[in-house]
Order: structure tokens, then C-alpha cells, then sequence
């Protein structure tokens, strides 16, 4: 299966939807420190803000979409997701506190907002329905994953008068089945969430012991919902060990890279890197 996420640079990875910028980072080509090094964007990790602000004004050249109008939230491992405007830019861009409380998903049909969310293993779902120009993103880890939180933002956008059948998915670079080993407590909520299905993303590797898929687990999340146009990332954070951060393979002293999604605004022209990129493309 090929990748649908293509390197624009050692920092940054694109997906080819037509009329969004949407993508993922790396952990290359920035200005952190150990154990940040060096593209670290959050500011939750120990970092300093500083540094992590320069890390972003730097992503932000990428687009035409400045940092004063990203927004960013105060992850939990929830399953929480807020509907954003114009007036939520700017939120938790380069303070912490400002960011949206115990939010895991964001969505808008706004142009020139780039939704952000972080990630260090987890799953970043990308969420797209080209008629309406809405967009989403949302963070699953195992927690926000049983919680449902895929399905969660499907009904949203259901709630928006958007059918399952009208929504394009990407899941995203996240720690794979090879690299992820989870307890009988965790298997225990993915057959809860699952239910009945005849699919299961798990095996057992010795007694007690699970290798967990938690990108085919969202993508299982997602067909229950009614969601027919699906594409997933092959990348796994922890055998990347060049390429990305990863929360488990680094023993929780690492950074995070970033998942993004903004419409363009009518008219708009692309970046220079997104002009490479198409080029290249």
C-alpha cells in the first residue's frame, strides 16, 4: 500500500488533499535541545516556550496561514471535540493556558484557520468533506480511541447536516501494531467499543499480552459510523527513529510533532514550500 503522507522537507510531511493544507511534521530541522531535538511543537513536554514558539513561526512560513491564526488546544486523552471560529484564532499558539480546555478534536468550516493538534505516537485523524468545506482534526490515543472519538466527530459533522458517505479520512502517522504492546484493561475497552465486530486489530502475544493496530482499530471506528473514504498512513512513530518522536520508544522524555489542517481561502496562493511541493508532486 502506498503513502499518502509525502516528505516536502526533513520536516515536514504533506497529504494531497485538493483545496486544505493538511499534514504531519517530524522530528528534524528545528531549534530544540535533548531530548527535544529538534522540531519539538508542544508546549507541554518541558521545553521552553521560546524555543518552541520559534519551532512553530518556523512551520508557520510553510503556509500562508500565519500563527495568529492557528488554533490549539489542552489535550487529554478525551474524547471532547469543540467546533472553532475565527474568533477561537490565536488560542494556545504560543501560551499554554490560552489553548482550549480538554479538547481532543477541533472542526470548522471557516477558511484560513489551521486547526493543531500534537502528537507522539498517538493517532491524528484528518477529517474532510469537500462539499460543505468542512474540516476536522482529532486526537486518539488508546484512551480517546475506546472513547470513540472518531465516531464522535462523524456525528458532528452529521450534526452539520454531513453525511457519513460525504466525508473524506486520513489517519495519520502513529505507533504501529509492531511496536505497540497493551493489557488485558486496554483489550478489555477496544472489545467494548468494537462490540460485535468480526474484525479484530489486536493479537495476543503471550499471556496478558496484546500487539495493539490503533490505526486499524480508528479505521474499524470509522466504517461502524458509515465513513466510506478512508486512507492510512503506513508510518509508525517508534520504528522511525530518525523521523519522529515517540512517547513509548522514548521512554515519555521526547518531543511532538504536529498535525495540521486549514481550507485555503478562496483565491489564496500557496506557500513556497507548498509550491515545491506540487512541483515535486
Amino acid at each position: 500500500m502506498s503513502e499518502i503522507f509525502h516528505p516536502v522537507d526533513e520536516s515536514l510531511l504533506m497529504l494531497r488533499w485538493s483545496n486544505v493544507i493538511a499534514g504531519f511534521t517530524t522530528k528534524q530541522g528545528g531549534f530544540s535541545q535533548a531530548p527535544f531535538a529538534t522540531f519539538n511543537l508542544g508546549l507541554h513536554v518541558g521545553d521552553e516556550a521560546i524555543v518552541v514558539e520559534q519551532n512553530r513561526r518556523k512551520l508557520a512560513e510553510f503556509f500562508t496561514i500565519p500563527l495568529e491564526q492557528w488554533v490549539c488546544c489542552e489535550q487529554t486523552h478525551g474524547s471532547r471535540i469543540e467546533k472553532v471560529t475565527a474568533r477561537d484564532a490565536g488560542k494556545g499558539t504560543v501560551r499554554l493556558e490560552t489553548a482550549i480546555a480538554d479538547t481532543d478534536g477541533l472542526y470548522t468550516d471557516e477558511a484560513g484557520i489551521l486547526l493543531t493538534l500534537c502528537f507522539a505516537d498517538c493517532v491524528p485523524l484528518y477529517f474532510f468533506a469537500p462539499t460543505h468545506g468542512m474540516i476536522g482534526l482529532a486526537h486518539a490515543g488508546w484512551k480517546g480511541t475506546v472513547k470513540n472519538i472518531a465516531g464522535n466527530m462523524v456525528q458532528r459533522f452529521r450534526d452539520e447536516g454531513i453525511m457519513p458517505e460525504e466525508v473524506m479520512v486520513a489517519i495519520g502517522p502513529a505507533i504501529g501494531a509492531c511496536c505497540y504492546v497493551v493489557d488485558n484493561r486496554v483489550i478489555d475497552a477496544v472489545q467494548n467499543v468494537l462490540g460485535t465486530s468480526e474484525t479484530l486489530p489486536f493479537y495476543e502475544m503471550s499471556v496478558g499480552q496484546y500487539a495493539l493496530d490503533l490505526k486499524e482499530l480508528n479505521r474499524l471506528l470509522l466504517i461502524k459510523e458509515g465513513v466510506q473514504h478512508i486512507e492510512v498512513s503506513n508510518y509508525c512513530t517508534s520504528c522511525e527513529t530518525n523521523v519522529f518522536f515517540s512517547h513509548r520508544r522514548d521512554n515519555g522524555q521526547t518531543g511532538r510533532m504536529m498535525a495540521f489542517i486549514g481550507r485555503k481561502e478562496e483565491g489564496n496562493v500557496c506557500s513556497r514550500t507548498l509550491s515545491h511541493y506540487s512541483q515535486q508532486y
